[in-house]
């Protein structure tokens, strides 16, 4: 069983949880995944490890509550356990050496994206995060991020926190104003697809994280299939993190739908 240490509550709909797992703690890299099952008869669900402790055993994981069995994890408290974890899974993040990178992440997608910011700054990246949430409420982790990043813009879509504007307008004031290397990002798959296509104006080399499209995340029931590069690929086997300017966001979105 993996024991629930600590339980934090980001919003109505978003926790925080830390869990005990010291086999996944010690060999997760940024990017990786696991599978949690909450009871014997539970469902599969995957989700992003967005820290680790390898000295204290534990994993933290960031569930927003949308189904019936994530609505079931966030009701657990900390002493409750999860039938299951399994993990690490999924390709680690290649962390570049050096250099500017730009990491943007929306909403609970700044979960995921906090221990690439972590890895790239230890890298020696010149590490420049971008947070956008619909509103302040919303933002996450940005004590951790802070932490970690040479500078942290804040977009909020009703303006209560940060800038009022889109994840988009405070990429591109980077990108307008100093050479970028790299950007990093991860969120909703409209987020993502317009943060590419930006790039991709200023042939700006970015990956994106599609962690949100998957369901079983062993590639046996095929629901994250998505095109990259015109060709077929499974995100929880051949991802999660993919070259953005080569994704059919357009069909990932259709199937998000599904």
């Amino acid at each position: 069983m993996f024991k629930i240490v600590s339980k934090e509550h980001f919003s109505e709909n978003v926790v925080k949880l830390v869990v005990e797992a010291p086999r996944i703690a010690k060999s997760r890299r940024p990017g990786h995944f696991v599978i949690v099952i909450d009871n014997a008869h539970g469902e599969r669900i995957p989700l992003t490890i967005a820290d680790a402790d390898p000295e204290q055993g534990t994993i933290t994981l960031v569930v927003q509550a949308v189904g019936d069995s994530t609505k079931a994890i966030c009701a657990m408290n900390p002493g409750d356990e999860f039938h299951d974890v399994v993990g690490p899974l999924g390709r680690a993040t290649q962390i570049r050496r050096g250099g500017t990178v730009v990491c943007c992440g929306g909403g609970v997608g700044v979960a995921p994206l906090l221990p690439i910011i972590k890895a790239m700054k230890a890298a020696g990246c010149r590490v420049i995060s971008v947070l956008a949430a619909r509103t302040k409420e919303l933002i996450i982790l940005e004590k951790e991020v802070r932490e970690h990043s040479d500078e942290v813009i804040i977009m909020t879509d009703d303006g209560s926190y940060g800038r009022k504007g889109l994840v988009t307008a405070g990429v591109e004031d980077v990108i307008t104003r100093e050479h970028v290397d790299e950007v990093v990002t991860i969120g909703p798959a409209v987020m993502m697809k317009f943060v590419s296509l930006l790039t991709k104006k200023y042939d700006v080399p970015t990956v994106a994280s599609l962690n949100t499209i998957m369901v079983d995340g062993t590639g046996m029931c095929g629901a994250c299939r998505i095109t990259v590069g015109g060709r077929m690929r499974f995100v929880c086997i051949d991802g999660p993190e993919f070259d953005a300017h080569q994704v059919d966001f357009d069909e990932m979105i259709m199937r998000l739908k599904s």
